[in-house]
């Protein structure tokens, strides 16, 4: 009897494990698709009332490290023609 309990009680705590991992995996995933949908439709109202003169910029990218001084040995090299006058 003490048996049969203990392993029903391990089934059931098992299985409530296992429904609540996966049900949090699909919330989030659902989570994902809604936020998508309203960036979405942010988007396509922003460029349907925007002006024809207006300038859009849907992406901004992150600075590019500037190359520093020590990095450039003996300067830039132009190439050139000499003339004779």
């Amino acid at each position: 009897m003490w048996k049969f309990l203990v392993i029903v009680l391990g089934v059931g705590w098992l299985l409530g494990q296992l429904i609540r991992y996966f049900l949090r995996s699909k919330l989030a995933k659902f989570a994902q698709h809604v936020n998508e949908v309203a960036k979405e439709e942010q988007r396509a109202k922003r460029h349907a009332s925007a002006a024809k003169d207006e300038i859009i910029v849907d992406y901004v990218p992150q600075k590019q490290k500037e190359k520093k001084s020590h990095d450039i040995k003996g300067g830039e090299y132009v190439d050139y023609e000499e003339v004779k006058e």
